[in-house]
């Protein structure tokens, strides 16, 4: 047994402020969200200003739910994850307490500059060239953190959850300085590196593998951390979870010509995603039944334990937004799909349903250990967010549904000479109603948030952190 506690023990407070930071920037991502999707209901929420108008903050809204909520979710379950499955602290204070302060100064940035309409114009890419450096740098430190910690680990083996940890760590890397390569001919202004059709091609292996990686490889790094964690119980198959990891990391990277079907990209090209995308299913489905599985013995625990609901409904929406997309990715699917809200259905199946329920369950999870106590203060307001989470999501992508086959199929009606039968603000005007229950399933989702924000506030304000400093201390004197 070692002696020396001190050094050894877990650093928690980048761990803690991460996780604050991500029921912030939830609520702000998704409030943001409810107010643009009321705009297509009502568009007079404009304003009449530029500033306010859905084209400048609907790049905002993915930005802050995806980078700022998704984002920190990462960063504080990664920390987490890699402490306490290393056996280990995190190899430097200060350059972990770098990657914080400097991401949070990337959203700041992100807030002021896109309203503002300072843009690339490249979906999830939209950040000028001077905050996608910083952005840059941020995340080559978040790099050095977290593989010095796996090499300085006490523990022979690296667990899996540190595997997808690693991949969406070193990819989005790639993604990110590739697709941003560029020629600023001013302080917020630049020009793509690329052009034409080889643009949007980067562009697109990006957009999708940043779904690829920053929004499934690493959040299944969560999942299997949290989900046995929760449950008490061991993953289903480790055999299954390497298997699922090689297969994932070599198939997801070849998907994102699907969103370029029908487009000037050689048609070789745009088959090679469409067959990849469909191969994908299977790798997908298997870290989904791995998940799902691991509850064997333990689903009596979901009529009692909120979040653990919240982390196995995540798994659901996993499987079935990745069954969706290989399907949306197939050619004659796609030339209903592509431009309908059924492809912003799909997506917030995916943000709703997986990224965000796994992001919440696992915080839920942490808040507590993080902050010296047994459990959250109100197990109730757990199963209130849950139900409200989950209706929300409902809500949302059965109107995206409706409305995108909708509009796929009045977009494609002609009359017998050839002539549109649909113009487009009719199939806009059968849209509306749809909006309406987006709306309010965002709303519902939002409310939830509110729900959380209120719990861990009251958690973290009857919290001893120096109870849970022991507590880190004696969990890795006591793995030695």
């Amino acid at each position: 047994m070692s002696t020396a506690i001190s050094p050894t023990a877990y650093n928690y407070k980048v761990v803690r402020q991460f996780a604050i930071m991500t029921v912030v920037w939830g609520i702000l991502g998704m409030g943001l969200g409810v107010f643009i999707a009321s705009q297509l209901v009502w568009p007079e929420l404009n304003f009449g200003l530029p500033w306010t108008t859905f084209g400048r903050l609907r790049p905002l809204h993915t930005n802050l739910v995806i980078f700022a909520f998704g984002g920190c979710a990462l960063f504080a379950t990664s920390y987490y994850v890699v402490q306490r499955t290393c056996q280990t602290r995190l190899i430097s204070d200060s350059l972990a307490a770098f990657t914080f302060w400097g991401w949070q100064a990337v959203i700041v940035g992100a807030i002021v500059t896109l309203p503002l309409g300072y843009t690339t114009t490249k979906e999830y890419a939209e950040l000028e060239w001077p905050i996608a450096i910083l952005l840059a740098i941020v995340w080559v430190t978040y790099a050095v953190v977290f593989f010095g910690t796996i090499v300085k680990r006490k523990t022979k083996h690296i667990y899996v959850g540190n595997w997808f940890y690693g991949a969406f760590i070193l990819v989005t890397a790639m993604l990110h300085i590739v697709n941003h390569a560029s020629l600023p001919v001013s302080l917020f202004k630049s020009y793509s590196a690329y052009a034409g059709a080889t643009d949007a091609m980067i562009q697109w292996w990006y957009g999708h593998n940043a779904v690829g990686f920053f929004l499934t490889t690493g959040f299944l790094g969560m999942m299997y951390y949290f989900v046995p964690k929760q449950a008490e119980r061991p993953i289903y198959s480790y055999r299954l979870s390497i298997v699922h990891f090689w297969a994932l990391i070599t198939l997801y990277i070849w998907a994102g010509p699907h969103h370029l079907h029908y487009t000037a990209l050689p048609d070789w090209a745009q088959s090679l995603g469409m067959a990849m995308s469909i191969i994908l299913l299977a790798p997908s489905w298997g870290g989904m039944i791995n998940g799902m599985m691991t509850l064997s013995g333990a689903w009596h625990k979901l009529r009692t334990d909120p979040i653990l609901r919240f982390l196995v409904v995540s798994l659901a929406f996993y499987g079935m937004s990745t069954f969706e997309g290989p399907m949306m990715a197939i050619k004659t699917v796609n030339s209903l799909s592509h431009y309908t809200d059924w492809t912003i259905g799909h997506v917030h199946a995916g943000a709703l349903g997986w990224v965000a329920m796994i992001s919440i369950g696992a915080i839920y999870h942490m808040i507590p250990r993080l902050f010296g106590r047994v459990q959250m203060h109100s197990v109730a307001l757990i199963n209130t967010h849950f139900w409200l989470a989950t209706i929300g999501t409902v809500l949302y992508i059965a109107s995206m549904w409706v409305n995108g086959i909708t509009q796929g199929l009045m977009w494609r009606a002609i009359n017998h000479d050839g002539t549109l039968t649909y113009s487009f603000v009719e199939a806009l005007q059968a849209s509306h109603p749809g909006y309406i229950v987006r709306a309010l399933g965002g709303a519902f989702f939002a409310a939830g948030m509110l729900f959380m924000a209120y719990n861990v506030w009251r958690t973290v304000r009857a919290s001893d952190p120096a109870e849970a400093e022991a507590a880190a201390k004696i969990a890795v004197v006591g793995a030695h």
